[in-house]
């Protein structure tokens, strides 16, 4: 066994991929393909150096140590939302491909005998087929790409660049697998869209109040979180699936990620999700 390797990750996951026929899913994967090797061309990125899993709606990629964050986050996820958009714009919907896209890093085995052992790969799977992630790429029908960080990645890379990343744009999210033991802190944002057009209730699927989360969003423009929330058993929200707890950042002007985007981030509220239930700023 080879020691594990410190790489950056991205989980990519196609929407709506089993509803297609035969033809339309060999189809979508052919221009999947198509369309990941094009956009990151296009921004100095060679896929021919990633190190790929492949799903038939999807793929996980182990991108090369000399890699940086900043480029996958603020120009490859940009530029192959731009390419979506355009392919989707002349298809009728049951012919658009539209996909989630996760991003973390951590220590992975590249020698695996069926794959990628390593518990980084479970996470940026996990934060991939979240809820509320595929929630939010369903309410904006024109979107291409939905992004989710790990709250690692949002730190170190998000926080730090916000010219180029844009943090106000993201909502912070605990994402919840019951059936998996999974729980971990997120952050995402649909690329290109205002976030804070997005109804509280429909974003979680629950349309009654709820207690409120204490939960710190970033300030504008930039900085890191302000720390851990700090609720109280009375508060939390009780595991469930679709469980997520947010900070909504109330973004003016075009959400979007990458250069040339010009938005206004201030402060919204702190809302928290989970069974079917909503809570109201502070």
């Amino acid at each position: 066994m080879r020691h594990p390797e410190r790489r950056l990750l991205i989980s990519v996951d196609m929407e709506r991929y089993s509803r297609r026929t035969n033809l339309q899913q060999y189809e979508a994967q052919k221009h999947f393909r198509e369309l990941l090797h094009e956009a990151a061309g296009d921004v100095g990125l060679d896929r021919v150096a990633w190190t790929t899993q492949q799903a038939g709606d999807g793929e996980l990629a182990i991108l090369p140590r000399d890699v940086a964050e900043s480029r996958v986050i603020g120009r490859f996820v940009p530029e192959l939302n731009r390419r979506l958009r355009s392919y989707n714009s002349s298809r009728v919907p049951a012919a658009r491909i539209r996909l989630r896209v996760a991003v973390h890093q951590g220590l992975v085995h590249l020698d695996g005998a069926n794959g990628f052992p390593g518990n980084a790969v479970v996470l940026v799977c996990r934060l991939c087929e979240a809820a509320p992630v595929k929630q939010a790429l369903a309410a904006f029908p024109d979107a291409g790409v939905a992004l989710v960080v790990s709250a690692e990645i949002y730190r170190d890379v998000v926080t730090e660049y916000p010219e180029e990343m844009r943090p106000e744009r993201f909502r912070r999210v605990e994402v919840t697998h019951p059936d998996k033991g999974f729980r971990e802190d997120a952050w995402f944002c649909v690329v290109d869209e205002d976030m804070s057009a997005l109804p509280a209730a429909e974003s979680a699927g629950a349309p009654s109040p709820a207690p409120v989360s204490t939960a710190t969003p970033p300030a504008p423009g930039g900085g890191a979180p302000g720390g851990e929330p700090s609720e109280s058993p009375a508060t939390r929200t009780p595991p469930g699936a679709g469980d997520i707890r947010t900070g909504d950042i109330r973004v003016d002007g075009q959400n979007a990620i990458g250069h040339g985007a010009t938005a206004i981030g201030s402060v919204g509220r702190d809302l928290t999700f989970g069974g079917g239930r909503e809570g109201r700023a502070r």
